[in-house]
Order: C-alpha cells, then structure tokens, then sequence
C-alpha cells in the first residue's frame, strides 16, 4: 500500500463518521485531487448520510453517491436490521453490528467507481488496533483487496489505510494534524443514530475514550450538548 502512481488523485470512501472524516482530510494534504463515495447499504440511520453531506458541503469536498442495499435484504446484523439487538459478542465472538462482507464490498464497489474516472488512490479508515473485532478492517484483508482489485480491473489501484495502526486517540491527534478536528463536530459514530450521541453504545465509548487520551473536547459533544 505504498505510493507509486504518478496519478494524484484520490477517491475516500466516506461514511459521515470520525475515521473516514480525518481520512477525507488526510487525503486532502497528501493528494492534488479528492473526491468521497458516500454508500447507501441499507444501514438503519439517515443520520449518517445527512453528516457526510453536511461536512463535504462545508468543507468543499465532491461527494457521490451509490446505492448498494443488498445488505438490508441479507440483515442479520444490528447496522441493517432493526429487530437485532447492538451487543458486543454475537456470532463466532463478534459484535451483532458486523456486517460480513461489507468493507470488501464497499472497496470492490469503490474500485469500479473510481476505475470509470481514472482515479488509481483508494483511501478508506480501516483500523485494526482500536476496532470491533471485524476481520475486514485488517491489514491483511486490505492487501488481499487491493491485489484483487488490480487484478480483476487490470489498473494500479493503490488502497491507503492510514488509520490502520493508530488508536483513536492518535486518530484524533491526526485529525489536528490534517486541520480536520473542526470537521469532527458534524461527524456522526453513534450505533443508536442518536444527536446528541447516546454516549453508552460501544461505538460511542471508543469514541470518548479516544478523545479523553488525546485530551481534546470532542467538537460533537461541544456542539450538540451546549
């Protein structure tokens, strides 16, 4: 997943969230051109969706959109499925808000998307240190992706994870890095799509515990509890 296309133009999937919102300005100090795909799969709150086009319409960033929602018709998981309870260890020890298959989906997705407009950087805010447990946010996971991807579209697709090996407290002193922090205030990460955020929901808790090591109020908080 290093840099080698001469090719600086960058695709973020970009859910409205806290990782792929400090990936979005990531992407914008490291590449000439960035652009986000927001993902309609059927997930339970519209919350998301209003906070990605909230924040690519404050911070100028072109957003698409493309409507995958087989996975409600799959359901099984709390994210798509509005009869399953948000619990931390469901099926095979994993959290009832994995959705299998999603991130690879969602890549794949990205990829053919991207391949239409010439655009060979894939970012995404994949993390496998501070995460859920999910199989599909790890770095071998991603590798088997981008080499299918080149593979199957036969273009140099380069996928970024740069959020991979930080915790979420170095995701938010990332975030101030990347003059994104201000951003975070219109992010959204709550499992229940609560506004303010539920603050007890996993989601949640990681969130806070995040910016409680950083040190740094969380602008969400901020705005939607004054």
């Amino acid at each position: 997943m290093t840099s080698k296309t001469q090719n600086r133009r960058a695709l973020v999937v970009f859910s409205g969230g806290q990782d792929s919102t400090t990936c979005l300005f990531w992407a914008r100090e490291k590449f000439d051109e960035v652009e986000c795909v927001f993902f309609h799969y059927g997930q339970r709150h519209g919350v998301e969706y209003q906070a990605a086009l909230e924040i690519a319409k404050r911070y100028d960033f072109k957003l698409s959109e493309l409507h995958i929602d087989t996975f409600s018709e799959i359901g099984g998981n709390a994210l798509v499925d509005h009869g399953e309870e948000i619990v931390i260890e469901g099926r095979g020890g994993l959290p009832s808000t994995f959705v299998p298959g999603r991130n690879l989906i969602f890549m794949t997705y990205a990829a053919a998307f991207a391949w239409k407009k010439d655009i060979p950087h894939l970012v995404t805010g994949v993390c496998q240190t501070d995460f859920s447990g999910y199989p599909d946010c790890r770095e071998d996971t991603m590798r088997a992706v981008e080499s299918s991807i080149r593979l199957g579209m036969d273009y140099p697709f380069e996928l970024h994870t740069p959020l991979m090996y930080l915790t979420k407290a170095q995701t938010v002193e990332l975030a101030i890095q990347t003059q994104g922090l201000e951003a975070q205030a219109f992010s959204h990460t709550c499992y229940e799509g609560q506004i303010p955020p539920c603050g007890v929901c996993p989601s949640c808790e990681l969130r806070a515990k995040g910016f409680d090591e950083a040190g740094v109020l969380d602008p969400l908080v901020a705005r939607t509890t004054d």
